[in-house]
């Protein structure tokens, strides 16, 4: 995962190959051994190196193999790892949506399904883990103008699937904060809104969902740019992440500066509101759409 790197349409790894990808970094570094060395073991360029290591490419597993013997590991870990790279060149679930998922939003599904905490921070809509069935085919209708109805329905699909990681037995924290505004903006309707209402206080209930609303009456605040999603996991080959949207792509930001600062503007976001404040708020609003 690069410092700023927007995606184009290039196929993004999985969480596992790009754990895959620092171990081999990792058991490279620990033996001494240079980039221009493994890659002639492999007779390929250093780039081609780099390029797995940073899981930019599959892992051929002939390759890793060779990689493995190279560093000195042995037979048992070469079987492990090899078992491991087997599964990380497998498409994930999300890869049957491929007609409907822009490629530079693939990574981004790859990394919410593995983390074990995600804050965001959404100045524009609800948040699409916590939208409901309606709420999104109002959003990605007008996000897809050009869509059939097959493909925008395949787009909601996708986007409600998404949210069954909230239901797992191990299901990641989510911190959501989001705007005052996101309430005002009619999406399909009063009915559509007040659907949505409910399904944000139901959610706030969850121990492992918080939702923090931000006032009009806050003014102006550091977060208030772009929409944002904070991603950690449990693996330590992985660091922090954050993303954040384009108008045609997206970005992805791992070097420790650019993360803290994401995570200074999200405490410091919600300190301008309060859960039983984001509560009221959200029934005060349910209430207009009656």
């Amino acid at each position: 995962m690069s410092e700023a790197r927007p995606t184009g349409g290039t196929s993004a790894p999985t969480v596992l190959r790009m754990i895959l990808g620092r171990r081999l970094r990792d058991l490279r570094e620990g033996a001494g051994v240079s980039l221009e060395d493994a890659a002639k073991a492999l007779r390929v360029t250093p780039l081609t190196i780099r390029r797995m290591e940073k899981a930019e490419v599959g892992l051929k597993v002939l390759y890793v193999e060779k990689l493995l013997e190279t560093y000195g590991a042995d037979q048992q870990e070469i079987d492990e790892f090899t078992g491991m790279a087997e599964q990380a060149n497998e498409p994930g679930w999300w890869h049957r949506y491929r007609d409907v998922l822009p490629g530079w939003f693939t990574a981004y599904v790859s990394l919410e399904s593995d983390a074990r905490t995600l804050r965001t921070y959404e100045p524009h809509y609800v948040t699409g883990l916590l939208q409901t069935h309606a709420y999104a085919r109002g959003i990605l209708s007008a996000g897809f103008p050009n869509d059939s109805a097959r493909e925008l329905e395949r787009r909601v699909e996708l986007r409600l699937r998404r949210q069954g990681l909230l239901d797992r037995a191990d299901a990641p924290t989510l911190w959501v904060v989001m705007e005052e505004a996101v309430l005002h903006k009619l999406i399909g309707g009063p009915e559509v809104m007040r659907e949505q209402i409910d399904r944000l206080l139901e959610a706030s209930e969850r121990p492992n969902i918080t939702i923090d609303i931000v006032p009009f009456t806050a003014g102006a605040h550091v977060g208030a740019f772009a929409p944002f999603t904070y991603f950690r996991f449990d693996a330590p080959e992985l660091p922090d992440v954050v993303y954040t949207e384009l108008l045609s792509g997206s970005i992805y930001l791992d070097q420790r500066p650019d993360v803290v600062a994401h995570l200074e503007a999200h405490n410091r976001m919600s300190l301008l509101t309060s859960s039983s404040d984001s509560k009221t708020l959200l029934s005060r609003m349910r209430k207009e759409y009656t």
